[in-house]
């Protein structure tokens, strides 16, 4: 049986899906949001009750892994989980487009 977090990602691209869990496994493990919240595919970033130095920290983590940085952290705040993770993917996608621009 799937878990809700599971549907959410039904429509996420294997890539997507990974930054998905990426996220999700650092704010569980280390903001201490409950794994439940994320099976409601309605889930808001402001939902997840982070501060703004909890989200920022949270995005710290993704640009380490991806090498590149958010340039407005706060935008994703009225966005929705599942939004959220798409527009960092872009980001991520742009990146190393750039990077491979570069080479």
């Amino acid at each position: 049986m799937r878990s809700g977090s599971d549907t959410i990602k039904t429509n996420f691209t294997p890539v997507v899906s990974m930054l998905f869990d990426q996220i999700k496994n650092y704010l569980v493990d280390t903001a201490g949001v409950d794994p439940k919240k994320f099976e409601n595919p309605e889930l808001k970033v402001a939902d997840l009750e982070l501060d703004s130095l909890g989200l920022i920290e949270m995005l710290f983590e993704v640009e380490d892994k991806y090498g590149f940085q958010i340039p407005d952290p706060m935008v994703f705040l009225p966005m929705s989980f599942a939004e959220m993770v798409a527009a960092i993917n872009v980001m991520v996608q742009a990146h190393a487009q750039s990077q491979a621009a570069k080479s």
